[in-house]
């Protein structure tokens, strides 16, 4: 990024907090767009809103049509789905409304750990057409957010905009020259860093055990073929070259050794465990703090 002072767009999307950073003031009409990017996709793939696309899909069974970013996600899952065995599955939405994650935010179990349905059982996801043979909550939150994020980078560069940071609440994709120092949170203490990478031209995205967590030992992170929360690892950080992917692989490597995933993807990654022990990639780009 450029040196000096930055302005910054702030919005609330999908849930989360979002600020788009950038040298000079985003023009009114550039804004209405980036907000207009968001709605429609909350609207395509939320599963907390009653009128949305993925909550058609959980009432009735059928074909649907989604835009153009459905290819693109739906190959990244698939692809992560079949490497962790099932565990990582876009169809974990019914686990975690068992365990009281849903529409309602409940954070009330309403039941024993549900099991995601088998992919190939329900779903059949051929580019923007996913077609459904029974009642599926479609959950894309280990990706979503990421995508998200490199939808709205198109659309500030298709405005011009060639420098920028967007941070969606930890999720970070910076374009321009100038690095810009990210630090790493402590997964047991959100004052603490752990470490600290400069980003640059690259996404940034985390996934933690300590985020979005209810009841005893209860968090967002499951396991598709138990519906249980992930208990090995407590918190992941995952360097690629677009958002989407970091997002994925920040949650993928909650099952998966980073090591087995880079035989399957270009990216950089660090895992801190639960035993406080941590491992990295070779050429992961931050510096940890001892």
């Amino acid at each position: 990024m450029p040196d000096g002072a930055l302005e910054d767009f702030a919005f609330e999307g999908i849930g989360t907090h979002w600020q788009v950073s950038t040298p000079r003031l985003l023009d009114p009409a550039l804004r209405a767009r980036l907000l207009g990017v968001v709605e429609r996709f909350d609207a395509d793939w939320s599963r907390f809103r009653d009128d949305s696309r993925v909550t058609a899909m959980a009432r009735e069974p059928g074909r649907y049509e989604f835009p153009a970013e459905a290819g693109p996600l739906g190959l990244v899952y698939r692809t992560l789905y079949q490497l962790t065995g099932g565990a990582m599955t876009p169809l974990i939405g019914t686990s975690l409304e068992r365990l009281g994650y849903d529409a309602g935010y409940s954070l009330r179990p309403s039941g024993s750990p549900l099991p995601a349905p088998v992919w190939d059982d329900v779903l059949d996801w051929a580019g923007t057409t996913l077609t459904t043979r029974a009642p599926a909550v479609l959950d894309i939150g280990a990706a979503g957010k990421g995508l998200l994020v490199d939808l709205l980078a198109a659309e500030l560069e298709a405005g011009g905009v060639k420098a920028f940071i967007i941070d969606a609440s930890g999720d970070l994709l910076v374009r321009g020259q100038d690095p810009v120092p990210v630090a790493l949170e402590h997964p047991y203490n959100a004052a603490q860093a752990i470490g600290v990478v400069q980003l640059t031209g690259r996404a940034l995205c985390a996934s933690a055990a300590n985020r979005r967590v209810w009841g005893d030992g209860l968090h967002h992170v499951l396991d598709g073929r138990t519906g249980r929360p992930v208990r090995t690892a407590v918190a992941t950080w995952a360097l690629a070259e677009t958002a989407m992917l970091a997002d994925a692989l920040a949650t993928a490597l909650f099952f998966l050794p980073g090591g087995e995933l880079q035989q399957s993807f270009d990216f950089s990654w660090l895992t801190v465990f639960s035993d406080g022990s941590a491992a990295h990639s070779a050429g992961f780009e931050g510096t940890l703090f001892s």
